[in-house]
């Protein structure tokens, strides 16, 4: 049986959210500044990078920039040597954005660190079912909110 949210606690919660969310943006935006990257960069990057090599195209087709935007951003983080630019080896015509994990750790990590130490300190502080909770939530935020964005990116018919 479907349980019935108290109002009062949704509401609370989305509260909560909304200033995780804002403080989230917030965080990452001064953390790519002091890497010299602007925030949305800072981000796209950070999607390159657990995806691996891709087309510009399929860099569009995962973030829904126009391919335009998309070549901004490229010659952005190449210019920082974030990422580069190489032939396909089996299609000369397709050209595929490979990141530098190790330049973009020497840049990141020291910004990472503190942030890294007190998440792992919060996590040690919670119990193994809170933490199953804690895990369940994102796991479940994160398929809506993909869900989402899938319906208002590809709206059907």
């Amino acid at each position: 049986m479907k349980k019935t949210a108290d109002p009062e606690q949704v509401a609370q919660f989305r509260k909560i959210s909304r200033a995780y969310s804002d403080a989230s943006i917030l965080m990452h935006e001064a953390i790519a500044r002091k890497a010299g990257l602007s925030g949305t960069d800072h981000k796209y990057l950070g999607l390159i990078l657990q995806k691996g090599e891709m087309t510009a195209g399929e860099i569009a087709g995962i973030t829904g920039l126009t391919t335009g935007a998309v070549t901004g951003l490229i010659d952005r983080l190449e210019k920082k040597k974030l990422v580069r630019r190489r032939l396909d080896k089996s299609d000369r015509r397709k050209v595929m954005v490979v990141p530098d994990t190790r330049r973009t750790a020497e840049l990141m990590t020291p910004l990472f660190a503190d942030l890294d130490q007190k998440s792992t300190d919060l996590i040690a502080s919670f119990s193994d079912d809170e933490i199953q909770t804690i895990e369940r939530y994102f796991r479940e935020a994160v398929r809506i909110m993909r869900e989402t964005t899938e319906q208002l990116t590809n709206p059907p018919s």
